[in-house]
């Protein structure tokens, strides 16, 4: 199988064997989405592969855990899921109707994309745009067609498929109308909470936001058969808190960004710096010795760090002095492995803009 299991062996065969592949993936989702019909469907499917590629990037690294003859296979499920989800947030984030209605019909794709079983049905019946050409459904006939060639997806299927409805769900609160927001997620939480570590609404949500787990679940599927005690012990060696750890990241990043278009942002709801940093640092604690349970746990550790340098290493950050100054305090903490991928992340980001001619 040969899993990485160094810092800077990860990093090489992330550049060297993951990225390019991701890249050619995309490339032929890109052409798909740039013959959809409608102007504005076709503008979000394009955007969101555009800004979103290094959802994919990150992503990718999982098929680093399955045997090489299945990797594109795996690949290719991981990234038409995240394709699905970038996708799908974008419709959401601009919908002029904030229908949770629409919203939930949409996020039904996402369901039917790990069952293989499921029927075609009309995900934009409740919304503004339909004629998207096909994309959708493509995008879920293709990551049914590669799960349905795992050998252990049978037993991780129902983990699988729990873990999207948290996401489903999430998406689905998050965006309606401003003022039915709280409420909602709220009481959402609280249909889960007896069975939770000790947290806070919006650090639930925060962990439901992630796909880490599914993507980590049909990674292990993928390689061989697995037992469903072990596809539960997968999940919840990353959810809560590894998934958590991810979410608490994206949304740190985008705070300014949120509070601008006035949407929804975890972070803000911590009541000063040292809370955040004090609650960050416990779920990267918890999230290392959750991992540590499960086989390849060198990988997973290295995964955990990792997660944190990709988002701190985003122009957001080192361009706002505040922020930076608490993206450091999360490095520190992290130890050496988050400092070094967190250099490379860098190093990566810029060449890949001087590459393309941005500033």
């Amino acid at each position: 199988m040969n899993v990485p299991t160094k810092t800077w062996t990860l990093m090489y065969r992330i550049f060297k064997e993951v990225i390019p592949e991701v890249h050619q993936i995309l490339g032929e989702w890109k052409k798909r989405a740039e013959e959809i019909p409608n102007k504005e469907l076709r503008e979000h499917a394009l955007g969101s592969i555009n800004k979103k590629a290094f959802h994919c990037e990150g992503a990718g690294v999982y098929v680093l855990l399955t045997r090489a003859e299945v990797r594109t296979e795996l690949l290719r499920f991981i990234i038409a899921y995240q394709t699905i989800s970038d996708y799908l947030d974008s419709l959401c984030d601009w919908s002029e109707s904030q229908d949770p209605e629409n919203f939930r019909m949409l996020h039904i794709a996402m369901k039917h994309a790990l069952d293989p079983a499921a029927n075609k049905d009309d995900y934009y019946k409740f919304h503004q745009a339909k004629e998207d050409g096909g994309y959708l459904q493509s995008l879920v006939e293709t990551c049914q067609e590669t799960l349905n060639t795992f050998p252990g997806f049978e037993n991780a299927q129902a983990e699988m498929e729990e873990l999207s409805g948290y996401y489903r769900d999430l998406q689905v609160y998050k965006h309606v109308v401003k003022e039915d927001r709280e409420p909602l997620l709220k009481d959402w939480f609280e249909k889960y909470k007896d069975n939770l570590p000790d947290m806070t609404w919006y650090e639930f949500s925060a962990c439901a936001g992630s796909t880490l787990g599914i993507f980590t679940l049909g990674a292990y599927a993928s390689r061989s058969h697995i037992a469903k005690v072990q596809a539960q012990s997968i999940k919840s060696a990353y959810f809560p808190y590894a998934q958590g750890l991810h979410i608490l990241m994206d949304y740190f990043i985008d705070q300014e960004e949120d509070l601008r278009d006035d949407e929804l942002n975890f972070c803000a709801y911590y009541p000063n710096e040292e809370k955040l940093v004090e609650r960050v640092r416990h779920f990267k604690q918890h999230a290392v010795k959750s991992v540590s349970t499960l086989p390849d746990s060198k990988f997973h550790y290295m995964i955990s760090k990792g997660v944190v340098a990709i988002y701190l290493a985003d122009d957001k950050v080192q361009t706002n002095a505040a922020m930076k100054s608490t993206a450091n305090r999360f490095i520190r903490f992290s130890g050496l492995p988050t400092a070094f991928f967190y250099i490379n992340s860098w190093v990566y980001r810029r060449k890949t803009k001087a590459l393309h001619g941005e500033s």
